[in-house]
């Protein structure tokens, strides 16, 4: 519990125009998702448009990573490297990864877009993704346990017939990239610490459609991929926990009124 940090006033605001403006440039890079464009050339505007709000993005050198988000499409669960060969056709789907430093402070958050027209499976696998990130943060309160988001997800995924990503997981976030508590997606009800007014952490479920286990590239160290080729998805929020619920510092369209 000790490492969990209590952000101050001051930080929380810094934290949170980072995180507005995180989801900002997701919105940004809506309009370049369609087929035909490489996701290089996205990473690129996405770049582009956190430097011109004088912000730097997070992933870029972080441990070696080598671009500004990262965007993973159908089978790759998390951390897909942007590059000019990996171009957009209709019936994928993809998450956009993006975490910004603005003034010190660090925003993350993430979300699927599709292209085209895509199947019905695909789409039934993002709409209870979305839904199981939504379940997650309506466990944000203070006194409740870190452990009952991952149980009211993997609850709802399994009962829908998919699998919860456990070898990736949400994190404090704010002062640093990556910071004390591990947020799990899959749980036993009522462990891990209690939350308290002013933790920030995200939650980011990676659901997929057949098996739960990923494999990581070998070849770049960092595309982790579902291990049976099937379809994955993610969306991410980063919340606080305020003294009667929470905040998605993330959430700049009102899909989740401050309780």
């Amino acid at each position: 519990m000790s490492g969990i940090i209590i952000k101050t006033p001051e930080q929380i605001e810094g934290i949170r125009k980072s995180c507005q403006l995180a989801a900002q440039t997701l919105d940004y890079a809506a309009q370049f998702v369609k087929a035909g464009v490489s996701t290089e050339f996205i990473d690129e505007k996405i770049e582009e448009f956190i430097l011109e709000n004088k912000a730097v993005p997070a992933t870029k050198g972080y441990n070696g990573y080598p671009k500004s988000s990262c965007i993973s499409l159908n089978e790759v669960v998390c951390h897909g490297i942007p590059s000019p060969q990996t171009v957009l056709k209709d019936g994928d789907i993809l998450n956009i990864d993006v975490t910004t430093i603005l003034d010190g402070y660090y925003g993350d958050t993430s979300r699927m877009f599709t292209v085209g027209e895509i199947s019905a499976v695909a789409k039934d696998l993002v709409e209870v993704t979305r839904h199981c990130l939504a379940l997650g943060i309506q466990q944000v309160t203070p006194g409740n346990y870190f452990g009952n988001i991952g149980f009211v997800i993997s609850r709802y995924a399994k009962a829908k017939g998919y699998s919860v990503v456990y070898e990736f997981c949400g994190h404090g976030v704010g002062l640093e990239f990556h910071e004390e508590p591990q947020v799990d997606h899959a749980s036993r009800r009522n462990r891990g610490p209690k939350m308290k007014p002013g933790m920030i952490f995200t939650i980011e479920p990676m659901i997929n459609q057949g098996r739960a286990g990923t494999s990581v590239d070998q070849q770049d160290g960092w595309t982790a991929r579902t291990v049976d080729s099937k379809l994955s998805a993610q969306f991410e929020h980063t919340i606080l926990v305020t003294h009667t619920g929470y905040e998605v510092l993330t959430d700049i369209h009102n899909d989740f009124p401050v309780t």
